[in-house]
């Protein structure tokens, strides 16, 4: 077994740039968003991909468009779901995040924010948000790269840490330092029963746990849990 799995953020949003919770609100990407779009297609150049995975929302299959058209990719089988859906935000949905900070005080906002396990107001925290995408990842995605099928996949910054967090048996604790821009690839190889994470040029993803192999069994053990 020979595969790859692309992860990428989908590029700067309209509400990015604006400083808001977006979370399943539709907003487009801004203009520099889609020149993230299309770098990340040039530094996918070369690459094999089979099949291409995203949200239900604008900005994440908006990206996914650039980057195919950038490859010249016009015929790929591409598959839609909410489960790679950003997480929600609930009531602060559309809220400045400065002057969130200062209705609540910054500290409660930032545990809304960065905490594994605390909702904000009519939310999803984090946990809620890995305990969807990682049983579609295992349903759907990992057999695919079991069977040596190349796998994009562009969604959104907390659907892609749940699914880092899974992947590089991350802490909690370790999840919240986790960052990931916009329009940039991190890509997974994975080859005999080993995930090998390739870094980013210059390392642009902030992740605490600086290991770069996992053994692939691990996951499949993992499967039962998060499927029963």
């Amino acid at each position: 077994m020979n595969a790859k799995l692309i992860l990428i953020r989908h590029g700067q949003s309209q509400w990015n740039l604006e400083n808001r919770f977006t979370g399943w609100q539709n907003v487009g990407l801004t203009e520099k968003g889609e020149e993230e779009a299309h770098l990340a297609g040039i530094q996918l150049k070369g690459e094999k991909i089979d099949i291409a995975f995203t949200s239900t929302l604008l900005r994440a299959q908006k990206t996914l468009d650039i980057i195919l058209e950038e490859l010249h990719f016009q015929s790929l089988t591409i598959m839609s779901n909410k489960a790679l859906n950003e997480r929600c935000y609930g009531e602060l949905e559309g809220l400045d995040k400065a002057e969130t900070a200062l209705k609540y005080g910054e500290e409660q906002v930032l545990t809304w924010r960065r905490s594994y396990d605390v909702s904000p107001p009519g939310g999803e925290s984090l946990k809620n948000t890995f305990d969807r995408v990682i049983p579609y990842f295992l349903n759907r995605i990992l057999p695919l790269l079991e069977m040596g099928e190349h796998v994009l996949v562009v969604a959104h910054g907390n659907s892609l840490r749940s699914l880092i967090m899974f992947l590089e048996d991350l802490t909690p604790e370790q999840i919240q330092l986790t960052e990931l821009p916009t329009g940039v690839p991190q890509i997974y190889d994975f080859s005999d029963e080993q995930l090998h994470s390739l870094r980013p040029k210059g390392d642009q993803f902030k992740v605490p746990d600086k290991k770069t192999t996992y053994d692939l069994r691990n996951l499949e053990n993992k499967h039962d849990q998060f499927t029963d």
